[in-house]
């Protein structure tokens, strides 16, 4: 068994995804489309205001220092007649300061425009995504490992964030500042302009280049950290087993093995990285220094190469500052598309985990399930994983408040029978109908309202007792939680905790023991009062004394209603109105206890097996039995 991530359960997706980000803003973008406006209004009108310092100061110096013009000459003579050269300045020092209050207040609309657009964003991307993933069927989540979930729906997800706030801000901001730049520098010499416009074609081919070279890189890099996370969430939640193993200079191999995919895959795209982004800045500088090389000449001399007009020192002051604010905009553009490819890459990954097909799909037209007597009819019912059958044609009906038991040998498909009767998964062929009713054919969360579950493999959120007994059931009062407990015999170990009911269980209810655990599992069950109960295995990780008293409040619970119960010791079903005998998916026996133990088949072989009767057993059921677990054996190997 593998336990590296793998990406490839996204390929197919993602390949029908059609371009993620033109999705990404079409879908959410258009949602907050006011914070977006103003993002882009206040930053278009700060980028402005930037440039009108360099441009009075170009003014000033041609008035003041070199008496050349009107140092307000742009404005109309109506307007600036009988001014002097100090009223001039005067005005000219109030537009600059002007300039400088309303581009902080436009700066500050800008960040407040951008962060909640990006924010919005953000959460409704994760939200959408984890509503997406968590309505997905079971077979999605044996496929998948959690670290490679919590990958797309945090670093992937905020790495969109980065981009829609840090990303599109300094596109626009290089947007504004080269165009506005260049018309400036066109307006004041077109000729000493097209000079320094010389890079631009030369950084976008470059560009180009880094775009083609680093987007692969960025997509190794997104799955090396799925499958990083995976491996340390993986040996995280089974710190105990690597522990009681002594098996630590094993797991350091296997996490540095991972880890060093990542670097390698990382490094890789920093290779690409560190030679572009000082690349670009050379590229952008030589256009400053001819820019700087040729105004000079024409300012010191006059206009190289016979081109007609003149620069004075003021405009050719204004060259040089905005020469400045033009490279580094440009020298920026690198990094802009450094972002957009990251996000590019996060933005499949997280639309290919939305776009994940499920099996389980519920007809818009569904009904509610309507739960009168509780009969269960399962008509040739066949299900498998992939290629594999699990279940093959199984048929049996079970009366409104009876008790159905099924019992096999390991891997014989008993959960997944009952997995398919609360929609966990959708039959490959047959029917399963409940007082009538098709379950495909009625609405998931009715039919899983109606079913009461234990599992064997007990879960408890991170949160206080009560609360972990109250999840589903959110609307009960505390005196139910508490004879909820009462039946499941739990409410005596749960006084005895430090802080009762608001004891805090720890993550995944590591504070309590497995029969804690699971018999506030079995609260959570009783608090529901579901009209059909499934117990699979519900008292497995209790001993024999707790099992008993279990079993007593199971019995008074079971007693009116439909039950389902798994279990491998045979003695807590016995009583039941019907036992199921499940072989390799199908149904080998049926009867009461008594009746099958006549028949001295299968289910008499394995309650031999648990009255410690193993020499008097059959060959034949041994020999079975060894190839079972055989098959089990290669399975996990696979």
């Amino acid at each position: 068994m593998s336990f590296d991530g793998d990406d490839g359960a996204f390929e197919d997706v993602r390949a029908d995804s059609g371009n993620s980000m033109f999705r990404l803003f079409s879908v959410y973008g258009r949602e907050y489309w006011p914070q977006f406006t103003l993002g882009v209004v206040a930053s278009v009108f700060a980028r402005l205001l930037d440039l009108v310092p360099p441009v009075m100061l170009g003014y000033a110096i041609d008035t003041v220092l070199r008496e050349q013009g009107t140092f307000m000459g742009f404005l109309p003579a109506s307007i600036r007649a009988g001014w002097s050269t100090t009223e001039e300045v005067l005005v000219a020092a109030g537009v600059v300061a002007g300039s400088f209050v309303l581009g902080a207040g436009f700066h500050w609309l800008r960040n407040l425009g951008w962060n909640s657009f990006s924010q919005h964003v953000q959460h409704a991307v994760r939200t959408d995504t984890y509503e997406k993933m968590q309505r997905l069927n079971m077979e999605f989540f044996a496929e998948k490992q959690t670290g490679e979930m919590m990958s797309v729906l945090s670093n992937d997800v905020n790495r969109l964030e980065r981009f829609l706030n840090d990303g599109l801000n300094s596109a626009l901001r290089m947007t504004v500042m080269v165009i506005g730049v260049a018309a400036v520098l066109f307006y004041y010499n077109w000729r000493l302009a097209l000079v320094a416009m010389l890079p631009v074609p030369i950084i976008a081919g470059f560009t180009y280049w880094f775009v083609r070279t680093i987007q692969p890189k960025y997509a190794d890099v997104r799955s090396s950290v799925g499958k990083l996370n995976s491996r340390l969430e993986n040996n995280l939640g089974g710190i105990q087993v690597i522990k009681t193993s002594n098996t630590e200079e094993y797991e350091d191999e296997r996490v540095d093995d991972v880890s060093q995919g990542y670097f390698d895959a990382n490094w890789g795209a920093i290779t690409v990285r560190v030679k572009f982004f000082p690349a670009l800045r050379v590229i952008a500088g030589l256009g400053f220094v001819l820019t700087f090389l040729v105004g000079a000449y024409w300012v010191a001399v006059g206009a190289p190469f016979g081109v007609g007009g003149a620069l004075t020192l003021g405009a050719f002051v204004v060259f040089i500052q905005l020469s400045q604010q033009f490279v580094w905009p440009m020298a920026q553009f690198g990094q802009i598309i450094n972002m957009y490819q990251r996000a590019r890459a996060a933005s499949e990954r997280v639309f290919g985990l939305m776009d994940q097909p499920s099996r389980i799909a519920e007809d818009p037209g569904a009904r509610e399930l309507d739960v009168r007597e509780g009969a269960v009819v399962y008509d040739d019912v066949s299900f498998g994983y992939d290629a594999e059958d699990v279940v093959e044609d199984v048929s049996f009906e079970v009366a409104g408040g009876d008790t159905l038991a099924l019992v096999g040998p390991t891997g014989a498909g008993k959960s997944t029978v009952l997995k398919l009767l609360m929609r966990m998964y959708d039959p490959d062929s047959g029917a399963i109908r409940i007082d009538g009713q098709d379950v495909s054919e009625v609405t998931l969360p009715s039919l899983r309202r109606a079913i009461g579950y234990v599992s064997q493999d007990t879960f408890l959120f991170y949160g206080t007792v009560a609360e972990n007994i109250r999840y589903g059931s959110f609307d009960a009062d505390h005196e139910d939680v508490v004879e909820a407990a009462k039946a499941a015999q739990a409410h005596e170990f749960i006084t005895n905790l430090p802080d009762g009911y608001e004891t805090m269980v720890g993550e995944r209810g590591v504070k309590l023991s497995g029969g804690q655990r699971q018999r506030i599992d079995i609260a959570r069950a009783v608090l529901k009062d579901p009209a059909i109960m499934v117990l699979d295995e519900a008292t497995s990780d209790v001993d024999t004394e707790t099992e008993m008293l279990i079993q007593r409040s199971l019995d008074e619970l079971t007693e009116d209603r439909t039950t389902f119960s798994i279990a491998h010791r045979l003695s807590t079903i016995k009583d039941a109105d019907t036992i199921l005998v499940l072989e390799d998916g199908r149904v080998a026996e049926r009867g009461t206890h008594e009746e099958l133990l006549a028949a001295d088949g299968l289910y008499a072989n394995l309650w031999g097996v648990q009255a410690g009767e193993i020499d008097e057993l059959p060959e034949e059921f041994v020999e079975r039995a060894a190839e079972r677990a055989a098959r089990r054996t290669d399975a996990e190997s696979d």
